[in-house]
């Protein structure tokens, strides 16, 4: 099967290089937007590549420095923008016609080159080298595991401007064997919380005490250097920012790596997470940082479970905190912070272990039934549950 990963990479350029990147993904920008007026002119909006092509290349050409291939960039994305509009549209939903504003610049492998450590690329003035700035330790990485893989290709890129700099974030992709998906295997179930990161239904605790660590030592050197007001303090809010962000997505990666592995040791078919919409209402300590935390590292374990054969999925997250994992009896009073005590049965356990079992139970019940290969019953730390509650112990003879 086909994969295809993307990789952000921060780019090392002088400030006359970066200017003219910057001109470039502003020209972008001023011809996606004229596309799109000259495709909404008429009585109804033009979606045809073909047609917008001979509409509007040579315009486009002679109103900018553009390399050809920005102009045919430019179109495919004014044409995707209006395509999603009309669709909407013909479902009966407001939605206006596309405006690009956010500064963005595509680029293929006719209009950039791309090596190992730097890029070079064209611009509305000749071509520019940007040096990668890439991590110290390059040991279980995005950049290790595909930009840096002979098996990966390297295809294209979309260039961006941040508050901090220019990114390069430069599209792989590898045909890779297609996955044997486990007959019959099992549900890993995953809580997600602020204390704990992550907690599976194998009994598996990853502690948030050093991300939360980061988050409060960050916050605290950004409001110290705030107060300074310099130029100084400005560029090193930046600088710190950067290398925070860094550490935490590093931290996120390594945590998914260690759960899908844990999924593929145990024959799982299925991780089920709970539905993140709306998680931080759900969990009054949970902050947007956590609320980012919790998505980046779903986005990790679904990407790299996919390459092992495994489906992500989830699932509504209603009372699988109050819910007796044992017996299903649902009360407000089972937990008490970090503690679960059934009142009817009496079961006790970490609250954390206990949600992670019940969203895991709450996907088997939505599996099972169907078509071939559906699991059978959910992973935990000794042996598996299934829907009757019925624990089996594997032997050990």
């Amino acid at each position: 099967m086909e994969v295809r990963r993307t990789v952000p990479v921060k780019l090392d350029v002088d400030d006359s290089d970066a200017d003219l990147l910057r001109a470039t993904i502003q020209q972008f920008l001023d011809s996606a937007n004229y596309i799109v007026d000259v495709a909404s002119e008429g009585e109804y909006v033009e979606t045809r590549k073909s047609v917008l092509h001979e509409e509007t290349y040579s315009d486009v050409r002679d109103r900018t420095e553009l390399h050809s291939n920005h102009v045919q960039s430019a179109r495919d994305r004014a044409v995707d923008a209006l395509k999603s509009v009309v669709s909407k549209w013909k479902k009966g939903e407001y939605a206006s016609l596309p405006t690009f504003t956010t500064p963005f610049c595509e680029y293929n492998q006719r209009n950039a080159t791309f090596y190992d450590d730097h890029a070079t690329l064209s611009t509305v003035d000749g071509r520019v080298t940007a040096e990668y700035i890439l991590p110290n330790e390059d040991r279980d990485t995005p950049h290790a595991e595909y930009l840096f893989n002979e098996d990966y290709e390297r295809t294209g890129a979309t260039l961006h401007e941040r508050d901090d700099g220019l990114y390069l974030h430069i599209r792989t992709k590898a045909d890779v064997d297609t996955p044997e998906r486990s007959k019959n295997g099992t549900v890993l179930g995953v809580d997600l919380g602020v204390e704990n990161i992550a907690v599976t239904s194998a009994g598996t605790f990853w502690s948030a005490d050093e991300l939360n660590h980061w988050r409060t030592e960050y916050v605290e050197r950004r409001r110290s250097l705030q107060e300074c007001g310099t130029r100084w303090a400005h560029e090193n809010v930046q600088s710190v920012g950067e290398t925070e962000t860094w550490r935490f997505t590093q931290e996120l990666h390594r945590i998914a790596n260690e759960l899908v592995e844990e999924a593929v040791e145990n024959d799982c078919s299925h991780i089920a997470f709970e539905d993140l919409t709306n998680i931080r209402e759900r969990m009054p300590n949970a902050r947007k940082f956590h609320e980012w935390a919790f998505r980046s590292l779903y986005e990790n374990v679904e990407y790299k479970a996919e390459e092992r054969g495994i489906s992500v999925e989830q699932v509504n997250p209603a009372y699988t905190s109050q819910r007796c994992s044992t017996c299903g009896f649902t009360h407000g009073g089972n937990r008490h912070q970090e503690s679960f005590a059934c009142q009817q049965c009496g079961y006790e356990n970490h609250a954390d272990y206990n949600a992670s079992k019940n969203i895991g139970l709450k996907l088997l019940r939505n599996q099972t039934g169907g078509e071939g290969g559906a699991p059978v019953g959910v992973r935990l730390n000794s042996g598996m549950v299934n829907t009757n509650g019925v624990t089996s112990v594997p032997n050990l003879a």
